[in-house]
């Protein structure tokens, strides 16, 4: 059996392609380091660079790979980062050309091949009802094929602990981080706030993508729906105009609750639709990093 199979290959072929794609060209001294001081405490190893001293060289990794690398201490990492992705079932929604899943992984591996190629440590948490895979931040171009093997066999789990996810993460998370949380943040604010809030008390920065699909966003059906709770499987039949103005009432309040919560702990909050080109939505990230 191979250990691959076609479509995950494939996928991991797109990741690959697109986060390169993207991210070249923006590369380099795009945001100021929030640490300070010297250390040299061990951190990870990154690909050896032609003309540099020998001595820096790790022999033992070149014993068992016969690849070039050398150690990187903790005062040559200017960033760590954690993308926290969320994969519950209602992240699988999809009314265009993208499910939030697959757009909210093509971000991810977007990110993470941004802050490698910064030079910036990266490693990833998946969780739907618990946490799923929990990659530490390493700084070198190979650890990229570990983080997209992970995005690419994302499956969908009935129910979401957003919550107990955030607060687990929050008391693995020892040493401070730029955290990026990537969901479509389906549950109550005041829940997802306090779980945010969490890392802000660890001196952590924050950043939350918002995914929603489009027609979550315009609530455009035409015709009698079906419309199903994709965590608890409840179904209900209507006619989408005599509910729309009341669910686009409900909608904005939650936008609202999510948006003035982040405010209130500087959490940089960004809502996103899937209809938005993801070079777009990277460049925005990057103008905002560049200000900070």
């Amino acid at each position: 059996m191979p250990l691959l199979n076609e479509e995950t290959a494939a996928k991991l072929r797109r990741f690959q392609l697109n986060a390169k794609a993207i991210v070249e060209g923006f590369l380099v001294g795009l945001h100021k380091s929030p640490y300070h001081g010297f250390s040299v405490e061990f951190s990870d190893h990154r690909e050896y660079n032609t003309g540099e001293p020998l001595k820096n060289i790790d022999w033992k990794i070149v014993a068992k790979t016969d690849r070039y690398y050398v150690k990187r201490f903790e005062e040559e990492t200017n960033l760590r980062c954690y993308l926290l992705l969320d994969h519950s079932a209602s992240m699988f929604y999809q009314s265009g050309a993208s499910s939030k899943i697959e757009y909210a992984a093509q971000l991810a591996a977007a990110l993470a091949w941004l802050m490698i190629s910064q030079k910036d440590a990266v490693g990833l948490v998946a969780f739907n009802t618990q946490i799923t895979s929990l990659l530490p931040p390493k700084a070198y171009r190979g650890y990229l094929a570990q983080i997209f093997r992970v995005l690419a066999e994302l499956q969908p789990q009935e129910g979401t602990q957003l919550l107990d996810n955030l607060h687990k993460a929050a008391e693995t998370i020892r040493k401070r981080s730029l955290i990026i949380l990537i969901s479509d943040l389906l549950d109550d604010p005041d829940k997802v706030i306090e779980g945010l809030k969490h890392f802000r008390s660890r001196h952590h920065e924050v950043l939350v993508f918002h995914i929603a699909d489009r027609m979550e966003d315009e609530f455009s059906f035409r015709r009698e729906t079906e419309f199903m709770d994709s965590e608890t499987g409840e179904k209900i039949v209507v006619n989408p105009w005599q509910i729309r103005n009341e669910y686009l009432r409900n909608y904005e309040e939650h936008i609202t609750r999510l948006r003035e919560g982040c405010h209130q702990y500087s959490i940089e909050y960004n809502p996103v639709s899937t209809s938005t080109p993801l070079d777009d939505l990277l460049l925005k990230y990057l103008l905002m990093r560049r200000k900070g």
